[in-house]
């Protein structure tokens, strides 16, 4: 199977967002979009959650939420590929993201 990594370590071929949008899948994002949206604590709409994968790409969706993703603009501003890359990985974008409790 073909993976795509996002920017934050996600394989976006694993993803709700991704699998939803290729499966054209309403329901799907509807769901990702709310529990995005709980985790983030920002609103996430289903329209937002769109996304053909992470990475730039000459085509491809990068809706709402993807297209305007605070670990992707960041990683792209520092240059890097991965956020695993970055000085300060595990940042507090990232610890929020995987709901996680500590760095």
């Amino acid at each position: 199977m073909v993976e795509i990594i996002a920017f934050c370590g996600l394989d976006c071929v694993k993803c709700p967002a991704y699998i939803a949008t290729k499966a054209n899948d309403e329901e799907g994002l509807r769901e990702t979009a709310k529990l995005w949206s709980e985790q983030l604590g920002i609103d996430i709409t289903a329209e937002g959650c769109v996304c053909d994968g992470c990475q730039p790409l000459p085509s491809g969706r990068h809706g709402g939420y993807c297209g305007d993703c605070p670990m992707r603009s960041c990683a792209m501003e520092r240059g890097y590929g991965r956020c695993e890359e970055c000085p300060d990985y595990r940042c507090d974008l990232l610890v929020r993201f995987y709901g996680e409790t500590e760095k």
